[in-house]
């Protein structure tokens, strides 16, 4: 017989998915709640300009409408998305050798071992940094260049 993979049961019910980072706080375990409420708070104080919703099912921080942070729960680990191994100018980083990353631009760490303020405030920088770079700025983001025959 064809396994087909795992069903839904008739009438089992799918999680809500929440509309606010205080909702996906509220339904995570109190561990990782306490953690990624710290990370919060990291992100907020190193990007005050940014603003939180939900994207993709986790809470999101976005700078000017672009994607600039996200950060997540899973059973054995809290993750900070959106994210590389590089600073500002493009040095690794030697702070996130003790933490697990992947080359797609997470840092997974324990819930009991918060990420430091110091190495998220470094992360998230270099994000708006790369974002500014990326649009051709300086001052923001979505800042209109002019073309290049004008310049």
């Amino acid at each position: 017989m064809k396994k087909t993979g795992p069903t839904r049961r008739a009438g089992a019910a799918r999680p809500a998915r929440p509309e606010s980072i205080d909702e996906y706080l509220a339904a995570v375990p109190v561990d990782k709640r306490r953690a990624l409420a710290k990370l919060r708070t990291q992100i907020r104080a190193a990007a005050p300009e940014a603003t939180e919703g939900i994207s993709y099912g986790v809470p999101t921080f976005k700078l000017e409408g672009r994607l600039l942070v996200s950060f997540g729960a899973a059973v054995a680990h809290c993750s900070l998305y959106g994210v590389n191994g590089t600073d500002a100018t493009g040095a690794q980083l030697t702070e996130l050798e003790s933490y697990d990353t992947s080359g797609k631009g997470t840092v997974r760490f324990a819930a009991d071992k918060p990420l430091p303020q110091a190495l998220v405030t470094k992360l998230v920088k270099a994000r708006i940094a790369r974002l500014k770079k990326a649009s051709g700025t300086t001052s923001g983001v979505n800042d209109v260049a002019a073309p290049r025959w004008r310049r």
